[in-house]
C-alpha cells in the first residue's frame, strides 16, 4: 500500500493516527529521502496555495467539518498538492488510504483494492479513502468499474489528473464526484516553501534577492520542482558559495519544462488566449500567447492556420488586406522555415490585433448557410439563369436580364432571389474601417432597388 509521502510501504498508516514527524524516513535511510518528501505537510492547515479548499470557508473544509467527505477529482498541474492532500483527507476523515497509480495498475488491482475496501469496512466499520493518481489514463470502461463501488460507498474515490476532467471522463464518474480545481503555486506560497526548506537544511540558499525571485520563477508554479532544484543547488554549491545572480543561477539548473501538450487542455486554452487577444485588439497580449504556444514546440503552421481563418472571422470587410496578409504569412514561413518564418508570423499577429474588427462577414456567412438549409431547392429567377441552348431560350431563361455595367454606377437595382422569397439582409457592415465605406454603398443600393419598386 501506499505510505502517507506517496512511497511504498508494506503497510498503511492507521485512521486518524499522528503523522510521522517531518523529516522522518519512511522507506527511506537517514539523509537520503527527498526534500520534497521530508516537508511535505503534516496537516491540511500547512498546505499552501489552495486556500480557497483549505481556508477557513474553503470547499474542503466546509466538507470535513459536515462530517461527510464525498467522492473527489482533484485537477491541477504537477507539484501543486493532490496526493498529499489526499493523505491528509484520509487521516483527518479517519480513513483507511489506499493508493493505486493508473500508470502502474489494471483492473485485477482495482478489484483487490475494492475488496479490501470492504472487508477493511466489515471488520472495522471504518471506510477507505482510495487515491487515483493519474486518473484519466484508465479507458472509459475501466472507469466505468468504479461506478458501484463509489454508489454503495464502499470507497471514497479521490481522482487526481493533470487533464481536463471535462475531457478525460466520462460523464457517468464525473456525475458522481466533485470536481475541485488546485492553483498553481504562486508566488508567495513558492517562498513560504522555501523557507521551510532552509529551516529543514539549516542552510540559507546562496541566492541574491533576484537570483531567489528568479528560482521561483523557474518552478513555474510546481513545489515538486522547486525542492529538487534547491537540492541540485545545495549539491553544485558550497556553503562560501557567494549568491547567485538569475544568470549565475541558469549556469547550475534548468528551468522547468513549459507545460504544453498538442493535442490536449493546455493547446487549445493557449489556441483560445491568442484569438480573443486578437480579437480584442491587444497586440502585446497576442504575441505572448503567440510566444507561448511557440516555446511549448506547437507547430508554427497550425498558429499560421489560425491566423488566416482569424482574418476573415473577426476581421472580414473592416480590413481587407488582413487575409491576404495572413495568407502572405503562412507562405512566408513555409519558404523560410524556422526560426525566420515565426518572425512574419508576429507580424500577422500584430496587424491582426490592431486592425479594425468586425465580424459581419462571418455572421452573414452563418446566416446564409441557415437559409439555405431552410429554403431548400428554390431556384434562380428566370433572368439570371443561364441560357446556353435555344430550348432555354424558349423557356425564358435569361429574358429581361439586365447588364448592370449599363446603368448609371453600375448598378440595375433586379431582384437576385428565388422567385417568391422576400429578399433577406443578411450582410450588415459595421462603421468601422474600411466597412463604413461600404455600408455607405450598400445604403445606395438599397435606395436603387426601392426606386424600382415605387
Amino acid at each position: 500500500m501506499a505510505d502517507l509521502f506517496g512511497g511504498s510501504s508494506s503497510e498503511e498508516p492507521e485512521a486518524g493516527a499522528a503523522l510521522p514527524r517531518r523529516g522522518a524516513a519512511i522507506g527511506h535511510k537517514a539523509g537520503t529521502q527527498p526534500l520534497a518528501d521530508r516537508l511535505r505537510p503534516q496537516h491540511l492547515g500547512d498546505v499552501r496555495g489552495q486556500e480557497h479548499l483549505l481556508g477557513p470557508e474553503g470547499t474542503l473544509t466546509r466538507m470535513l467539518e459536515s462530517g461527510h467527505l464525498s467522492s473527489l477529482i482533484l485537477w491541477g498541474g504537477p507539484g501543486c498538492g493532490k496526493t498529499t492532500i489526499a493523505q491528509l483527507l484520509a487521516a483527518q476523515a479517519g480513513l483507511f488510504y489506499t493508493k493505486i497509480s493508473a500508470v502502474f495498475s489494471g483492473v485485477a488491482d482495482l478489484k483487490k483494492a475494492f475488496e479490501e475496501a470492504r472487508r477493511k469496512a466489515e471488520a472495522t466499520g471504518r471506510g477507505t479513502l482510495l487515491f487515483v493518481d493519474e486518473i484519466h489514463r484508465f479507458n472509459r470502461a475501466q472507469q466505468d468499474g468504479f461506478l458501484p463501488y463509489v454508489e454503495r460507498g464502499t470507497v471514497v474515490l479521490v481522482g487526481a489528473t493533470t487533464e481536463n476532467p471535462s475531457f478525460a471522463l466520462n460523464s457517468a464518474l464525473l456525475s458522481r464526484c466533485q470536481v475541485l480545481v488546485l492553483h498553481r503555486l504562486d508566488d508567495e506560497a513558492l517562498e513560504q516553501l522555501l523557507c521551510r526548506a532552509e529551516g529543514e537544511i539549516g542552510r540559507t540558499l546562496p541566492l541574491t534577492k533576484e537570483g531567489r525571485a528568479s528560482l521561483r520563477a523557474m518552478a513555474d508554479g510546481d513545489g515538486r520542482y522547486l525542492l529538487n532544484m534547491v537540492e541540485q543547488l545545495l549539491s553544485l554549491t558550497k556553503a562560501d558559495t557567494q549568491p547567485l545572480t538569475p544568470e549565475a543561477l541558469a549556469r547550475f539548473l534548468a528551468r522547468r519544462p513549459v507545460l504544453y501538450d498538442k493535442d490536449r487542455d493546455e493547446h487549445y486554452n493557449l489556441i483560445s488566449a491568442l484569438h480573443k487577444s486578437l480579437r480584442g485588439s491587444d497586440p502585446d497580449a497576442a504575441l505572448y500567447w503567440f510566444a507561448r504556444m511557440l516555446e511549448g514546440g506547437e507547430d508554427p503552421r497550425y498558429i499560421a492556420r489560425r491566423l488566416v481563418r482569424f482574418a476573415s472571422e473577426d476581421i472580414g470587410e473592416a480590413d481587407p488586406t488582413s487575409l491576404p496578409l495572413a495568407q502572405a504569412g503562412a507562405t512566408a514561413y513555409e519558404r523560410l522555415g524556422s526560426p525566420e518564418g515565426e518572425v512574419a508570423l508576429a507580424q500577422v499577429v500584430v496587424h491582426l490585433a490592431v486592425a479594425s474588427k468586425s465580424n459581419a462577414v462571418y455572421k452573414a456567412y452563418n446566416q446564409a448557410r441557415a437559409l439555405a438549409k431552410q429554403t431548400g431547392s428554390l431556384m434562380p429567377p428566370a433572368h439570371i439563369r443561364n441560357a446556353p441552348t435555344a430550348l432555354m431560350k424558349e423557356l425564358g431563361y435569361n429574358k429581361g436580364y439586365e447588364y448592370d455595367h449599363d446603368y448609371e454606377d453600375g448598378v440595375s437595382g433586379q431582384n437576385y432571389f428565388p422567385e417568391g422569397m422576400e429578399r433577406v439582409t443578411l450582410y450588415e457592415p459595421v462603421d468601422r474601417g474600411f466597412e463604413k465605406r461600404i455600408r455607405e454603398r450598400l445604403d445606395m443600393l438599397t435606395q436603387k432597388r426601392a426606386s424600382r419598386q415605387s
